[in-house]
């Protein structure tokens, strides 16, 4: 079992970066990979970016440019740096982690606006 805290959430600007970070504890070395995922008002949660413990990385063709994913590879939890914000970034940020046997945890979301 893995529990994660999303941090870094606010209201910013259009243009503007935001940096979140996730907080991991419980079977952390059992983590094969970690991600962000985001959620809009009455749509389905999407994937952001991912990275693997090999550091592979994967991102939705709409943040692709504009933001990075990293980890601690000591901690092994996700950072996702997000620059030139748009307003249809507005969602709610979830932090993730896979362990084999994709199973999934999930962070209690934090919430993200941008203002045009």
């Amino acid at each position: 079992q893995v529990q994660l805290v999303e941090s870094g959430g606010g209201l910013v600007q259009a243009g503007r970066s935001l940096r979140l970070s996730c907080a991991a504890s419980g079977n952390i070395f059992r983590i094969a990979a970690v991600g962000w995922y985001h959620q809009a008002p009455g749509k389905q949660r999407e994937l952001v970016a991912a990275i693997t413990r090999n550091g592979f990385t994967n991102y939705a063709d709409s943040v692709k440019g504009r933001f990075t994913i990293s980890r601690d590879k000591t901690k092994n939890t996700p950072y996702l740096q997000m620059n030139s914000l748009k307003p249809e970034d507005t969602a709610v940020y979830y932090c993730n982690a896979r362990v084999p046997g994709n199973i999934d945890s999930w962070g209690q979301g934090t919430q993200v606006t941008v203002s045009s």
